[in-house]
């Protein structure tokens, strides 16, 4: 037999390039907002071009408002603890070379010490350069390039909030709904395998795509948090911020629901036998089971036909398709190790659904 080494090469600057696009009104809102610092500095402040303005500009608008507004708190502190410091030096030692570089090591070490975030850490130093590079400091200067900071910030923050501050919502609520869907399907499984009798093999195919749910549902919540982010400080939230905290709670369940369906899967793996089909618990389970895969469906199919999906998994008014638990007087003494555990897991999947106490 030969072994085929396959070497795979990594051209370096493909790693310059992302693998999507930043949306093409983000990119108008970053140029608008540019242009309107600096026209505003130049009518407020009289001076050079204002450099600190256009930076904060770019810096500042963010996917979200709440971003922007993170952004321009960070870059702000940045910039006056860069500008405050490089005017202190210049006064003291003037601005020679060695006095840049003092400056730019002691902001690293500041911003180290204070713990600042990365965007106030990294706009110490370039503040402190900038200022004592630019031309003569003074502490007319100083105040205005830090006005011009502030300025840049507030315009980029109120662009993005009055040109379509976007709303998340979209995508994380398709994300629930697909996740509804998928967790309904693998129930359909152990349904369908318990009363066809899989083998090991296939209930070993089952188990992969239950435990796949799991990376799903952790993606479900990562759109479920860029949607809260977005909607944070958005006057847009209004009403999407309901319909945001029902699918948070649908996703708190199917959390619950993932973790029920991908142990059961597994233990019926681990467990299976030839014979296991024939025993009469097993068809009830299978029963039950289909039928918590039908409630599951009918909540996948309300969260992606509708705006607003109902905070709870079942309407307590409606008709579930999920019956009182099964109860076995006398456990089959060859699987009553695995008809015990499904038995287990039916019941606290038919309390999440329900919204039974334990």
């Amino acid at each position: 037999m030969r072994l085929v080494a396959t070497v795979v090469v990594v051209n370096p600057v493909a790693r310059l390039r992302s693998s999507s696009r930043t949306p093409f009104l983000q990119v108008v809102k970053t140029a608008v907002a540019v242009v309107a610092a600096v026209l505003l500095c130049r009518v407020l402040i009289a001076g050079p071009f204002p450099t600190f303005a256009a930076i904060a500009a770019l810096l500042v608008v963010q996917p979200s408002i709440n971003q922007s507004f993170v952004k321009g708190l960070e870059r702000s502190a940045g910039v006056v603890l860069g500008v405050v410091l490089a005017t202190g030096f210049h006064l003291l030692l003037g601005d020679s070379v060695w006095v840049v570089l003092l400056v730019i090591v002691l902001a690293i070490l500041i911003a180290w010490a204070l713990r600042l975030t990365p965007t106030s850490a990294t706009q110490v130093g370039i503040s402190g350069m900038l200022v004592l590079t630019a031309g003569v400091v003074t502490p007319n200067y100083s105040a205005d390039r830090i006005l011009e900071t502030v300025l840049g910030a507030i315009v980029a923050l109120i662009v993005n909030a009055l040109i379509v501050p976007p709303v998340l919502l979209g995508p994380a609520h398709l994300a629930v709904a697909r996740l509804a869907r998928d967790t309904a399907a693998a129930f359909e499984r152990v349904a369908i395998g318990l009363t066809e009798g899989w083998d090991h093999d296939r209930w070993h195919e089952a188990l992969l795509q239950a435990r796949a749910l799991r990376q799903q549902h952790a993606r479900a919540e990562a759109s479920l948090t860029a949607a809260r982010e977005s909607l944070t400080m958005n006057p847009r939230g209004g009403r999407h911020r309901t319909i945001l905290d029902e699918d948070i709670t649908v996703t708190e369940h199917l959390r619950v629901l993932v973790t029920r369906v991908t142990g059961m899967t597994r233990a019926i793996r681990d467990n299976t036998a030839p014979d296991l089909r024939a025993d009469p618990v097993v068809g009830s389970i299978a029963t039950e089971v289909a039928r918590i895969a039908a409630d599951v469906r009918a909540l996948s199919a309300r969260v992606a036909a509708s705006e607003a999906p109902v905070p709870e998994p079942v309407d307590p008014a409606g008709e579930p398709a999920l019956t009182a638990p099964l109860e076995i007087v006398r456990p089959n003494s060859r699987h009553w190790v695995l008809i015990g555990a499904l038995l287990e897991d039916i019941r606290r999947v038919r309390e999440e659904l329900l919204g039974e106490d334990d």
